[in-house]
């Protein structure tokens, strides 16, 4: 095992919760590739517990080099070396470990108990009054520093021996220090709560080793909140029934008892939320009330009229070489001068024009120099290709919400927040549809209570994945000024995708969707035809000038015959097949090859990469020739360079074929569908009007025509339980 041995110098960057970026000085190492830093400095990066600069550490682990801040010791494991030879005891005693012991003092004690003065001491402090002169009261501080010291390192131990990984184990003690063991006897279950990423059903496993019994009420409330949280996040609702409750928690304990009283228990100790008969909670409640609390703010608050707008207008047309209509002009007009706003309407409709038509007003109006505008003005979406669109439409920075935020992966926490806020005057949100409860409401936190804010989305996209459905909720509360866009602004005479995706969202489906046309066609076939249908229809548009990048394959399902795994497979040897000048990575089943088409899964906010990003291949290094030894993947997003090794390949695949999930926030020149009876559960109207309206300049449907026009016609979706509704009826007293 790889490892260097040295000193702890400084720390660079400390989370608070483990993570520890430092510099360390290298005396000794058995890495042959870092023989060269004997003696020098070398930045780390790790989870640790509080290092000590007086200390000697062992680190095991590797070289890499991270793409944005260049090479560094990346640390799997670590120890801390008790010192062993005399000079060594001498000087850490000395340290500033132990108050008030000097040097004469120390070498009296390494005089008179030896080279094992450390274990002598540890094993009875009484050993101490062997050393002439040494009084009581130091032997006790010397003796309980020294067990405090050993006792971390010793918790660690036993975590580890509990079940517990490594990172685990550290983020435990770094939560609860000497409290840990007395913790987990007292409560096990409450690590589930207080510690990120580890959940009930580890910690049941452990339990059982820990003789915890089946029906202890630690358990039953830990699993009750637990079954809340997973049945929120399949369903995406932000309450519970009690029924529904009773029932998942029982099933899964397989215990016949009777919880209703650990429900009043969770409710006693505000784990949970109990209002009108729903059962939310705590922070899925207090999330919906803090956006209704200040959405109601912000729309109470006295509009602002503009100057001049007609003149602003006269000059937006004829500097872009467009005509407003009077939807567009209302839109434009509002958002300019209220303090808050929703915009809807599906494709074709405008918005982009709008939101571009409005970041130009608002720069004339008040005066701003670009870079004046760039400070005040925040364009926001919650997908990097979203805000990418943003950015290209306004020549301003766009960007998620996650990166505004300052989201921090390793603690999950946003840097701005409700005590540091961000200072923007004017926050404009794309794709609002795709903004769960949580998200939202982290946003709202992070923001002043004076600042504008344009929401602008498609009622009829698919909701969030996260719970809520922010803008469903806000449109159908009536309370917030909303413009619908319906007039068509993007089409020609022989175009037919928007046309086609106002039918389905008005249920006026027409037969139009089976000619073909300039942008559009139907291609009706079998389900055991439709893969090669596919591969037919990409061959002949590479022949036309298409690429991978142009090319979008949107389907509802992985697996299956025309599922997404098994057509990236064939779609690969279309778009990039083969080759001896290609070097590829296999990971499971999977082949990465340069040159691929590569879907992100995650978010990644440090190398700038997020959930449904699509990038290329455009490096691959083998284990023989990187320097960690491992094959690493470099995958470009637009530019952005990120490099995975095989513990990250887990968050990407390939991205010829995506689901149309992944794909909403994005557009494409070309859309080819699968639409088959096979997916006849996942099929319904907000699924193929999200599909559907990817497509930029050409769609094209293939399979069953019969099973397309029951899936635009059902509208059987499950209804999401969600409140935010009702908390703003209750603040303009519609209902109690």
């Amino acid at each position: 095992m790889n490892y260097i041995k040295g000193n702890f110098r400084k720390y660079i960057y400390n989370s608070g919760k483990g993570f520890i970026v430092g510099i360390f000085k290298v005396k000794e190492t058995n890495d042959e590739e870092l023989k060269d830093y004997v003696n020098k400095t070398i930045t780390f990066s790790g989870n640790f517990l509080d290092l000590n600069m007086d200390d000697l550490y062992i680190f095991y682990g590797e070289g890499v080099k991270h793409p944005k801040y260049g090479f560094q010791y990346s640390v799997n494991n670590y120890e801390r070396v008790k010192p062993e030879e005399k000079d060594g005891i001498i000087e850490f005693l000395c340290s500033d470990l132990f108050n008030g012991i000097g040097e004469k003092t120390a070498k009296a004690i390494v005089e008179t108990l030896g080279d094992r003065t450390l274990d002598l001491i540890v094993e009875n402090k009484d050993n101490l009054l062997l050393v002439p002169k040494l009084k009581q009261k130091k032997i006790d501080e010397i003796y309980n520093t020294l067990m405090k010291y050993n006792e971390s390192h010793n918790t660690i131990v036993y975590l580890t021996n509990l079940g517990f990984s490594m990172k685990d184990a550290l983020n435990i003690y770094n939560e609860y220090k000497g409290q840990t063991i007395s913790n987990i006897e007292y409560n096990i279950y409450m690590l589930a709560e207080d510690i990120e990423n580890i959940n009930f059903e580890k910690l049941d496993e452990i339990a059982t080793n820990l003789n915890y019994d089946k029906n202890d009420e630690r358990r039953i409330e830990a699993c009750i909140i637990y079954i809340m949280k997973k049945i929120l996040f399949e369903t995406g609702d932000t309450y519970l029934t009690k029924e529904k409750i009773i029932e998942a928690t029982i099933r899964y304990l397989k215990i016949n008892e009777d919880i209703e009283m650990n429900l009043i228990n969770l409710n006693k100790n505000n784990k949970i939320i109990i209002e009108d008969n729903k059962y939310y909670l705590e922070d899925v409640y207090k999330a919906e009330k803090n956006i209704a609390d200040t959405l109601y703010y912000l729309s109470n608050l006295d509009s602002k009229p503009i100057k001049n707008f007609e003149k602003h207008i006269n000059n937006l047309e004829m500097c872009n070489g467009i005509k407003y209509n009077d939807q567009q002009i209302e839109a434009i007009k509002k958002a300019l001068e209220k303090n808050l706003l929703i915009i809807t309407g599906g494709p074709g409709t405008g918005k982009t024009t709008i939101i571009k038509a409005i970041v130009q007003v608002y720069k004339e109006m008040n005066k701003y120099s670009y870079d004046e505008l760039v400070e005040k003005i925040a364009l926001l979406a919650p997908t990097g290709r979203a805000s990418k669109r943003m950015s290209e439409a306004t020549t301003l920075p766009a960007s998620t919400i996650h990166r505004f935020l300052r989201w921090n992966k390793d603690t999950n926490e946003f840097s701005i927040n409700e005590y540091n806020k961000d200072f923007s005057e004017f926050i404009i949100i794309d794709e609002v549809s795709m903004i769960d409860n949580s998200l939202f409401d982290s946003l709202l936190k992070g923001l002043t209570r004076n600042v504008k804010i344009l929401l602008v989305g498609d009622y009829n996209q698919l909701p969030s994945v996260g719970s809520g459905q922010v803008l469903k909720d806000l449109i159908e509360s009536d309370m917030i000024d909303t413009v619908h866009l319906d007039l068509l602004y993007r089409q020609n005479e022989n175009s037919y995708i928007v046309n086609l995706a106002h039918e389905i969202k008005n249920n006026d489906l027409s037969l139009s969707f089976l000619d073909k046309k300039d942008d559009y066609a139907f291609i009706e076939c079998s389900s055991h035809s439709i893969t090669h249908n596919i591969l037919e229809i990409i061959k002949k548009a590479i022949n036309k000038g298409f690429t991978d990048k142009d090319i979008q394959v949107l389907v509802p399902m992985y697996k299956g015959l025309n599922g997404i795994d098994k057509l990236n497979v064939e779609l690969q040897e279309i778009f990039n097949p083969s080759d001896l000048e290609k070097k590829e990575v296999t990971f499971g089943d999977v082949i990465f090859r340069e040159n691929d088409k590569i879907l992100q899964l995650t978010n990644m906010p440090d190398d700038n990469v997020f959930n449904g990003d699509i990038g290329t291949i455009c490096m691959i290094k083998n284990s023989h020739e990187s320097k960690s030894k491992k094959n690493e993947i470099y995958v470009d997003y637009d530019g952005n360079i990120v490099k995975y090794e095989p513990k990250d390949f887990i968050n990407i695949k390939h991205g010829y074929a995506i689901s149309i999930h992944k794909a909403q926030g994005s557009e494409f020149k070309m859309v080819i569908m699968p639409i088959e009876n096979a997916y006849i559960r996942m099929l319904y109207k907000k699924l193929i009007y999200t599909g559907i309206t990817r497509a930029k300049n050409s769609l094209i449907l293939v399979g069953s025509s019969n099973t397309f026009s029951y899936a635009v016609s059902n509208d059987n979706v499950y209804d999401r339980n969600t409140t935010l509704k009702n908390f703003l009826l209750k603040k303009i007293g519609i209902i109690n």
